[in-house]
């Protein structure tokens, strides 16, 4: 493997979302924007908790997986296995896209709609800034493995 520049070995991912969650309560304070009420809004609450819920799920679940891996729990740090099983069968990223669903249902919960945005906006980077470096690190350590794996599970969902 390669050096690593030192602006990668920063752990990105988290960074930016909590980045985002911040963000979004400030902005909810200083400029909220307008709350949906009624029926509709009633359905977004519950869709909220449904996200939170499923957050959790994958957050767990993804972390006993790369514990039970014995690999690393560090955004920035070297794989030292594939994995493939679990949530990772899903997704190739699922705690990205557990820490995406969380800002989703916050945001519906809340009525703070800021935080939709932030969590695209968040998605976003974390894919430009993590995502793109993650895979090429697997592909090169994993090879083929890695390239077959990518075919069959989509990066987000």
């Amino acid at each position: 493997m390669k050096a690593v520049p030192a602006w990668r070995r920063i752990p990105w991912p988290p960074l930016i979302y909590l980045a985002a969650i911040a963000a979004g309560i400030l902005l909810g304070l200083v400029m909220p924007l307008p709350r949906l009420t009624g029926p509709f809004a009633n359905v977004l609450y519950a869709m909220g908790w449904l996200l939170i819920v499923a957050f959790v799920a994958l957050w767990v679940s993804s972390f006993r997986a790369m514990r039970r891996a014995g690999t690393t729990l560090d955004p920035s740090g070297e794989p030292s296995h594939l994995l493939t099983e679990g949530p990772f069968s899903i997704t190739r990223n699922p705690i990205y896209l557990a820490n995406t669903l969380l800002m989703f249902g916050v945001g519906f919960i809340s009525g703070n709609w800021w935080f939709l945005l932030l969590a695209i906006i968040a998605a976003v980077l974390t894919q430009k800034i993590a995502i793109g470096f993650e895979e090429k690190v697997l592909a090169e350590k994993f090879g083929r493995r890695y390239r077959d794996y990518a075919k069959k599970v989509r990066r987000w969902i």
